[in-house]
């Protein structure tokens, strides 16, 4: 049984040809398309009915309004049923054509299956943050993520309770299920350019994902005030001998207001810096704690 999960925000013109596509792909296996319609507000919700009404196979959760993509892959894991579970963007950007190579990954033991994109038909903005992105979550993360893994993947079944065990999971998949270690398998594709409409990922939604990332598996920012402190100190005394040098051997007068007012401002600086990264832990141990669901459900069609 093989459980594919496809998150659905406004895309209308892409539902048809993905489901078309990934039931060609799945020929042979016994399978369950999950689409998951997080808040669309264009006719994702009728295209989503049609389809359903025409394939026993295909079901569907409605949120109440938009809780995320990350919370949509993760609603959908929740109520899948496959021995292996496969999430995947509905935009032709996770090719479908991959899905029986992952599976045969999956069928020689692989526990975990990553796609990697080798190039990607993006703008220039979205190709150079995310490469910058990628090197530095590799560079300071505990647990290295491999770049450009994004959330194409499959996951095996006993691999499910661990993720609905965690509060976790909403916030940044794919890190979460690189720490948990199972033996994986990686398949590289070049990313082909979207099938129909917009990206949904605003230039803020990629940033909250960044932190997501960064935040919940590295310890670089926790650490950075001790970074700049290295940099900043012996700066302070590099100036601080200067004068001083300046001042008794050459004879030259420096009103010493000057410097304190410039290293006062440079280190108000770092200060609201470090409060910010501060204030990004407090916010998430609160809103932790506060065990809110999720996600809320507003209709479901066959899921039990």
């Amino acid at each position: 049984m093989i459980s594919i999960i496809i998150p659905v925000f406004n895309e209308q013109d892409n539902l048809q040809p993905i489901v078309k596509e990934v039931v060609n792909e799945l020929a042979g296996f016994q399978f369950e398309i999950i689409l998951v319609n997080d808040g669309s507000t264009d006719f994702s919700k009728i295209k989503i009915e049609q389809l359903i009404k025409s394939n026993n196979a295909l079901k569907s959760i409605e949120f109440t309004r938009n809780f995320g993509h990350q919370t949509a892959l993760s609603a959908g894991i929740d109520f899948a049923k496959g021995d292996a579970i496969i999430t995947m963007d509905a935009d032709f950007q996770d090719p479908p054509s991959l899905i029986p190579k992952m599976l045969k990954a999956w069928e020689n033991g692989s526990k975990v299956v990553f796609t990697r994109r080798n190039s990607r038909k993006d703008n220039f903005f979205k190709k150079a943050t995310a490469s910058v992105y990628y090197k530095l979550l590799y560079q300071f993360s505990e647990i290295k993520i491999k770049g450009h893994v994004g959330d194409f993947r499959l996951i095996d079944k006993s691999i499910v309770k661990y993720l609905q065990d965690t509060k976790e999971r909403s916030g940044y998949l794919r890190g979460l299920i690189s720490w948990m270690g199972h033996p994986f398998e990686i398949i590289e594709f070049d990313r082909p350019k979207r099938n129909f409409g917009k990206s949904k990922f605003s230039l803020l939604k990629m940033s909250r994902l960044a932190m997501d990332g960064i935040l919940n598996f590295s310890l670089f920012p926790l650490r950075l005030g001790f970074i700049l402190g290295l940099i900043v100190v012996p700066l302070g005394l590099f100036f601080l001998g200067y004068i001083l040098f300046d001042t008794f051997v050459n004879d030259e007068y420096y009103p010493l207001y000057k410097w304190i007012s410039v290293a006062t401002i440079i280190m108000q600086g770092f200060f609201f810096i470090l409060i910010w990264i501060l204030a990004e832990y407090v916010n998430k141990i609160y809103d932790r704690g506060r065990d809110k669901p999720q996600y809320v459900i507003k209709n479901k069609s066959n899921i039990e």
